[in-house]
Parts: structure tokens; sequence; C-alpha cells
């Protein structure tokens, strides 16, 4: 009923904002994630860090008017139900934990599949994306994860095309479909949107007010997982996420390579000076590192292991894990992780183990093949939306 529903919190001016943002939230979802983005339109809204929603506006939106509780206990209550609510220009879905209980509702899937029938962009941030996929409206289309939820939406959709599945990169814009892997990417995400209506000035001013500087490019690599050798380019780091993230099927070198823009020689170099190995080799300890991982965290036979982190099968994982860790697979579990009569290589290999995999969860059904040392299924494609959107698009 229209006469519960509160008034928004900021009086918008007697003109028409140029662009209606609407804001879902999830249980649980992730603070930082909701805030970076929500600044990001406040401060390019208005003049200075007026805050007045001028040349935008964004309105939380839910299924009913209860408050949603973020992942760190802070309550938000929304300003209008999903049946109150007018037509936006983009809906963005803010999600965060997925293991603490029931995510987006029926509703909230419904009022997704409406929004996406008018024509309105559709945003994905942390695992919001989860919610646009399980809503249907991402087919198709890229779709950009956290590192640290690759698994578990390998897990959730096993159906989904692997080929259109990011997690190397910050966020996509795939036409009227966008998804940023969260955190402090949600501001950066936001700022190429309102590039895509505002001034580079405009949105520059509300990346200094919060002291970010510049904004970061969508195929600007996400952070590494913890545990792995340190590295500074940009395209090591991105080779090293695809490595973490398709242990289990084959990928050429060359083929990485051009997924990189990089020649082979290029990689090459680029890796021995960054990590002092080539791709071959660092690629087969990523791989030994998650079957490692896979035997502590898991009761998985070793021939499954082995298949999912692409060896021939539990012998051939057995010769190199006992050059790598000093100890077959079985005893290493049995010893929980401790290592035996390592060499160096090995003792690092075991100490990148302890931590590495806190979050890159590998896929139980992972398609295993022989000597794979690489894997990558992210597609290449422009960084840049050539559709564009905005009030048209609804």
């Amino acid at each position: 009923m229209t006469a519960d529903v509160p008034a928004s919190p900021l009086a918008a001016d007697s003109a028409q904002p140029r662009l209606r943002f609407g804001i879902v939230l999830l249980p649980n979802f992730t603070l930082t994630a909701f805030s970076g983005f929500v600044d990001m339109l406040r401060l390019s809204a208005d003049d200075g860090d007026h805050s007045k929603p001028v040349r935008c506006s964004w309105t939380v939106i839910g299924d009913t008017l209860a408050p949603v509780r973020a992942s760190c206990g802070i309550q938000l209550t929304p300003w209008q139900t999903f049946d109150a609510a007018d037509a936006f220009d983009y809906v963005v879905v803010v999600g965060g934990l997925l293991h603490s209980g029931p995510q987006a509702g029926p509703q909230t899937l419904e009022f997704i599949r409406r929004a996406a029938a008018a024509g309105a962009n559709l945003v994905g941030i942390c695992t919001g994306a989860f919610a646009l996929m399980r809503a249907g409206v991402l087919d198709g289309h890229r779709v950009c994860v956290s590192w640290f939820h690759y698994w578990d939406f390998v897990e959730r959709f096993p159906g989904a095309d692997p080929d259109l599945l990011i997690a190397d990169r910050l966020f996509v814009i795939d036409r009227r479909r966008i998804t940023c892997s969260g955190g402090r990417a949600s501001i950066d995400v936001a700022a190429a949107i309102l590039l895509r209506h505002f001034d580079h000035a405009t949105v520059q001013k509300a990346l200094r007010i919060l002291l970010v500087g510049e904004m970061q490019k969508g195929n600007a690599p996400q952070p590494h997982p913890p545990g792995l050798e340190p590295a500074t380019h940009p395209k090591v780091k991105r080779a090293i996420l695809l490595m973490e993230q398709h242990v289990g099927r084959a990928l050429p070198l060359d083929e990485l390579a051009c997924k990189l823009d990089l020649s082979t020689r290029q990689l090459e170099r680029l890796f021995k000076a960054q990590t002092g190995k080539s791709p071959q080799a660092f690629a087969k300890q990523v791989r030994l590192r998650t079957a490692a991982w896979l035997l502590t965290s898991s009761d998985r036979t070793v021939a499954d292991i082995a298949s999912s982190c692409g060896f021939a099968d539990a012998s051939h994982l057995g010769r190199e894990f006992r050059k790598q860790f000093g100890a077959p697979p079985a005893a290493y579990r049995e010893k929980g992780g401790a290592a035996g009569d390592a060499d160096a290589d090995a003792g690092a290999g075991a100490d990148a183990n302890a931590g590495a995999m806190g979050g890159a969860r590998p896929r139980p059904d992972a398609d295993g093949g022989p000597e794979a040392d690489f894997d990558a299924n992210t597609r290449k494609h422009p960084d840049d939306d050539p559709a564009g959107g905005g009030r048209d698009a609804r």
C-alpha cells in the first residue's frame, strides 16, 4: 500500500533526474559493494558534494519494507516496494554471502525479469550476478564473478556456458547486462556506467572526492588469490588467475598468450621476469597446489582429484606430487598437509598450499585432461559496451 511506503530520504530538485537507479539488496549483502556504488552516484549527481539527486537518482527497493541485513550486521530499510516503484534505467542487484541462508526470493526474481522485459539495464554486483542468473536474464551474456566465488557459480549453474564466465577481471559490460566482481570494483563499475551518460570531469570529480583517483577499467585483473607467487604485471596476474580457475582443462601456450594479447615469447619472458619460472612450470605448480588443497580439505579419491586437476591418472599425479611435496598424495593427506623431504621448490609449494586455495574451491566435476598445463574459459571481447544504455533503454 502506497500509504505505508516511506518517502525517499533524499528530496530531488524539481527537474527530473536524467538517470534513475533502483537498488535491490539481497540478504547478507556486502556493505562495501553497496556503499561504493551509491557514493559514486551521489557524488556524480550534483556539483561538489551537495549530494542532491540532480543528474541521477537512486532508490533502495525490495519485495517488502522489512530491513535487509548486511553481512556485517548493519540493516538497511528499502524505501519502496517493487510494486510501488517507478521504472528505472538501471536495476542494480547487490549480493553477498552465499552460505548463510536464502538469497533472492521469487518476488525478487520476478521483479528482475520484469525489469529486463521493460528494457532496463541490469547490474549484478558481487553475488548479485547469481540472482540475475537465477532469474534467467543472463543467457548469451558474459558474466563476471569474483575468483572467490568462481566455483560456487559453476556448482550452482552447471549448464552455464563456461566460455562466458569470467573471473580474471573486475567487471564486464555486455550490452544491457553488467556484472561486477564486487568489493572496491563497485566504484569502478559505477564510474564506467556513469561515463556512458555524463562527461569525464563529472565522474572524475566523484572519484577524487572518494580518494580513488583514476578508475580501473573492466579488464583490469582481479587481485591474486592468497599464496600465489607475487607478480606485478597485469598480464601475468590475469594469466595466473586463468590457471587457478581452470586447472582441469588444457589450453595451449599460444592460445593463452592470444587471450592476453601477447605473443608466446612475450608471455614467456614476462613469466620468467615476474616469477622466475616458465608458464608451463608455473601452471604445473598451480595444478599440484590445487591437488594438495583438495587432499586436505575433501574426502575425494586420489583418482578423482587427479582428473579434476588435469593429470592423466592417480599414478601420474603421484609421481608429480612426490617431486613437488616430497611425499605421495596418500601420505600427504594422512599427515594433514605436512610435506616430507622436499626440495626448495617443494617447500615453497607447500607453503603456498597452506593458504592458496582459501576461496578458489576446485570444481567437483571438472573435466580433467592429461598433461593439462593451461586452461582458460574466458572469451576475448572488447571491454566497452557498444550498445550504450540509459533512458531510452526502458
